[in-house]
């Protein structure tokens, strides 16, 4: 009688290797899935690290030649101040967290002419948002002030002509939750003893 000597697979041999498929399969979209999530959280954070920072340093630049600081408190300040730099004459600059503290925002209200001879032009008053995405960090102040020995100032502050430096705080809180924090110590150099 002659063997037949038929070849292929059986049925336990075809379900081992879809489960091993399967196996690997799970194994890899998990690992490639999880990377990716990674890389696209990574990105988000430096993005947002990124514009925090570009924010903070152009509100130090504008801090660099207050001339005038009129309010002076944790979360709001006002100042006179060129604003941009191609600004012929100073603007008065009031600095504060919107209605939901989501946002910092700047009031910008330009000059005349420079102070002693100009007055603010209200009419040209309009409002910039330099944080989109702020968060008011618990118990840290946005804007803490110094003194010329660099020593931190007490709230009240009863004589805004002694403030000689800020220090800002920043925070900015992605869509996941995670909060990213940027501190900056700025001398602001047109405080002259005699203002």
């Amino acid at each position: 009688m002659a063997r037949n000597n038929e070849q292929g697979f059986t049925v336990i041999e075809l379900v081992v290797v879809i489960t091993v498929t399967l196996v690997v399969l799970t194994i890899a979209y998990t690992f490639f899935n999880t990377s990716f999530r990674q890389y696209l959280g990574l990105h988000a954070h430096g993005l947002n690290m990124g514009s925090l920072a570009v924010q903070t340093q152009r509100l130090a630049a504008v801090m660099r030649g207050v001339t005038y600081v009129t309010v002076a408190e944790p979360n709001e300040m006002r100042v006179t101040a060129y604003f941009s730099p191609d600004d012929a004459y100073v603007s008065e600059v009031r600095y504060y967290p919107d209605a939901s503290g989501e946002r910092l925002l700047a009031d910008v209200t330009p000059y005349t002419s420079n102070p002693p001879d100009g007055s603010p032009d209200t009419s040209k008053t309009r409002t910039v948002t330099i944080v989109d995405t702020l968060y008011m960090q618990p118990g840290v102040a946005m804007f803490e002030y110094v003194d010329s020995s660099g020593t931190p100032m007490t709230h009240p502050i009863d004589d805004l002509h002694i403030i000689k430096g800020l220090r800002i705080n920043m925070a900015s809180k992605q869509p996941d939750g995670e909060v990213d924090s940027m501190s900056l110590q700025v001398s602001l150099r047109n405080r002259k003893t005699n203002l």
